[in-house]
């Protein structure tokens, strides 16, 4: 029976052992799965002094410089007047619903394209990820242990990828514990397609859930167990999280995999 700490200490071992090609490939997967941690700085805007001027306590408006509106409107409400009007005239004319189609008809092409990038690409590219730290696991990894998501079995990785995301998608419409229970029961699909890329999609699936049965919970705990880490590395603004913390997690989890293989004599 795995403990946490066996298995993390052999993840920390794999991820030591190849540091660098490590930090690479679980940035590449932090990218694919959309669990990147950004930052966004800005700001914008003008001062407005609200201190009275030498003692005059008049309005605070006579301190702040209102430009004129275009036009030479002078009013406010006039302007929206107009605003509103042109509005009119476009929508009569049949403007308005021109632009508003093509907004839609670009969105829905940037959704396709979106949509057909991860389905081709980025899940096979999962695939390949979750080889490398499997092999690394075994003391082999190598940067072209990537192939393994596009050969010999590109085709089937993109169907059991597509089934995997489908039935998770159709679980989390029953709420969000169902969801989760579930992407627990699928957690070791992307290893045995790396394992056995001549499986069929719903042998992968059915097979993971029976790897993940009874270890659920167990899986969820050792997840748990790096909360502290994911703590620090948002203090760190997630430099901690590329360059330790992130490795090491997908090195533990190509361990989680290894025992329960182990453990189930496959």
């Amino acid at each position: 029976m795995w403990s946490r700490r066996e298995l993390k200490a052999r993840g920390k071992a794999a991820f030591k052992s190849r540091y660098w090609m490590c930090v690479a490939i679980a940035l590449i997967m932090t990218l694919i799965l959309g669990g990147g941690a950004g930052v966004m700085a800005g700001s914008a805007g003008s001062r407005i002094d609200l201190t009275p001027n030498s003692g005059n306590t008049s309005s605070i408006t006579e301190n702040v410089d209102i430009p004129e509106l275009p036009g030479g409107f002078d009013d406010v409400g006039e302007a929206f007047g107009h605003l509103k009007e042109a509005l009119a005239e476009a929508k009569d004319s049949g403007i308005l619903f021109a632009v508003i189609a093509l907004v839609a008809g670009v969105l829905l092409v940037a959704g396709l394209v979106s949509l057909l990038l991860k389905l081709l690409l980025l899940n096979p590219l999962e695939v390949g990820c979750q080889n490398f730290f499997l092999r690394n696991s075994e003391g082999s990894g190598q940067l072209n242990d990537l192939e393994r998501g596009f050969t010999p079995a590109w085709g089937n990785n993109v169907k059991t990828m597509f089934l995997r995301g489908l039935f998770l998608a159709l679980w989390s419409l029953l709420f969000v514990i169902p969801g989760i229970v579930k992407a627990y029961s699928y957690r070791m699909v992307p290893f045995i397609l790396s394992d056995h890329p001549e499986m069929r999609g719903t042998e992968v699936i059915t097979l993971s859930r029976q790897m993940m049965r009874g270890q659920k919970w167990r899986a969820f705990v050792l997840d748990l167990s790096f909360l502290g880490w994911h703590i620090l590395s948002l203090l760190t603004i997630g430099i901690l999280g590329v360059f330790y913390v992130a490795p090491y997690k997908r090195c533990t989890d190509a361990e989680l995999y290894q025992a329960l293989k182990r453990e189930q004599g496959l």
